[in-house]
This record gives structure tokens, sequence and C-alpha cells, in this order.
């Protein structure tokens, strides 16, 4: 069982603005699980120097924005995703260019949403993601177990296209390292002792609705977080740094029973149902911090 004096109790009340300072920028993507709630105990435990930065679950890359690392990579199982960094990075112009066409009305949001990848350039991605992840309900990126994203329209005013945003992004991409990959096979090759390593992965389920995490049409299932210990286990005894979050459940806190464990209460930005919008994230704390 986990140790209860390992445990710690945080609250966060309301999203909190931290991009204040010249420390980071704001993510262009809004995220299910997005962590910018949580980035205030993320800095807080972080590593004060360290060689270079891994996240390999970026999902919208809250963490990656705001810490302006001087060699980072970041990287994830979702090809449209990852695609969407490298076009932010290395092909601005051109999905702003697609972008500047598009229109905010229901009849072109399930045109494009009914379009399929495979038939699409790498730009066109791009931009049909960005626009999807804006214009959609609740700014909520999931998918079907057919890998189609299926959100319903947003019915609101929301802007899809801020210039400034993705220059900013693609800016602040220029030295990072993008890629496709599973979290392990990217670990494996890529982490090294002293780096600092950020795990955001799909949470352990509290409830019978938890699954709206996932953003790719593989599950993440117990025998995952299993894998996932194991290799949190094995950054650390390689001399990395490493931060991890999940969901505050008992077995999450028995897998990390021999590690630091913080507690933090957060509000569901992603939740129409105001009874559902509080819950409760962990912090797992592994290496010096040095």
């Amino acid at each position: 069982m986990y140790k209860e004096s390992q445990i710690s109790n945080n609250i966060v009340e309301e999203p909190i603005g931290l991009f204040k300072n010249s420390l980071g920028i704001k993510p262009f993507l809004k995220w299910a699980g997005g962590k910018t709630q949580l980035l205030p105990y993320l800095h807080k435990f972080a590593p004060t120097h360290f060689n270079k930065y891994i996240e390999p679950f970026i999902g919208g890359g809250a963490m990656y924005f705001s810490l302006n690392a001087e060699s980072s990579i970041i990287s994830d199982s979702n090809p449209e995703l990852v695609i969407t960094y490298k076009q932010i990075r290395d092909n601005l112009d051109e999905v702003i260019e697609i972008l500047s066409s598009f229109e905010n009305t229901p009849e072109f949001y399930y045109d494009i949403r009914a379009k399929h990848s495979s038939d699409l350039a790498d730009a066109f991605i791009a931009a049909r993601l960005i626009y999807l992840n804006k214009t959609c309900f609740n700014g909520l990126y999931r998918v079907n177990k057919n890998g189609h994203f299926n959100v319903p329209y947003g019915k609101g005013n929301a802007n899809f296209l801020n210039k400034e945003v993705l220059k900013d992004a693609s800016e602040f991409l220029v030295n990072t390292e993008i890629i496709l990959g599973d979290y392990l096979s990217v670990l494996k090759k890529k982490a090294e002792n002293d780096d600092f390593i950020f795990l955001d992965p799909p949470y352990y389920p509290v409830g019978k609705n938890s699954d709206f995490k996932r953003y790719t049409k593989e599950f993440f299932y117990l025998e995952d977080q299993i894998n996932l210990k194991n290799e949190f286990d094995r950054l650390v005894n390689l001399g990395c740094n490493v931060l991890l979050t999940n969901s505050d459940h008992e077995i999450i806190l028995d897998l990390y029973s021999d590690y630091d464990i913080k507690i933090i209460e957060t509000k569901r930005m992603i939740s129409s149902n105001a009874k559902t919008r509080t819950g409760k994230d962990i912090i797992v704390i592994g290496g010096n911090r040095g």
C-alpha cells in the first residue's frame, strides 16, 4: 500500500495564467487533460538544471511551452498531432494560408471533419487539426476506435486562426526534435543521464466516463500503466529527473508508493457538467532534482 507520509495535498481553484514572463509561451492547442493548471506545481518540483527535456506524451504541450529549455525532444503516438507540430515548425506560412480559407460554420465544420488524413497533404492535416480543435465542442480532441475525429460542432465564435500564437509556437519549436513513436521506444533511444523527463500519460480511469481523455484509437490499460511504472524506475536509475502526472487512484498510488507523491485538486474545464468539473491529479517525483 502507498505511504500516507509521502503524499501531500494541494488545491488549484482556477486556471492560472502562467505566461506573464519570458520563460514560456501559450500553447496553440487546447487539449483534454492539459496541464496549465498544474504548471505552478510542475515547475516547483522540476529540476533547476538538466541536460535536455523530453516529453513523450506531448498533447497540447503546456509544460513544454512553459519551460523554454535549451534542448528538447517531444513525441506522441498520434500521427496527426505530430504532423501538426512539424508543420507549425517547418511550414507555417502554408498552414496559415489554408486556415485563412476555412469558415466557422456547421456545414464547413462537418465537411472538414469528414475528411480523412490519409487523403490530405501534411499542411492541410495540420490546419484541419487546429481548426477542429478550436471550433469543436469544448475544444475536446477525441477519436473513435477507428481513429476518426468524432466531436460535434461547438456552435461558438472561436478564433481558429491566431497568427501571433502560431508564429510564437513556430519559433519556439525551431530547435526541438519532434518524433512520432511509442513513448517506450523514444525514451529507450533518447533518454540519458541528467535529462528531465515529463510523463503525462492517459490517466487511469476513476469513473465510467473517464475515457474522455483518449485522443488516439488505442487504449491505455492497467498493463500499460505497469509498463510505464517500470520505465519510470529505469529512468530514475539512469540518473534522470522524472515528473509524472496521473489520476488520484489507489492503484496508481500503490504503483508509485516508493516515490514522493503530490495530490492536486483541479478544475475540469473540459466538462459540460458542473458537478464533474472537479478532480484530483497526482504528481509523482523521481530523481534528485538537482
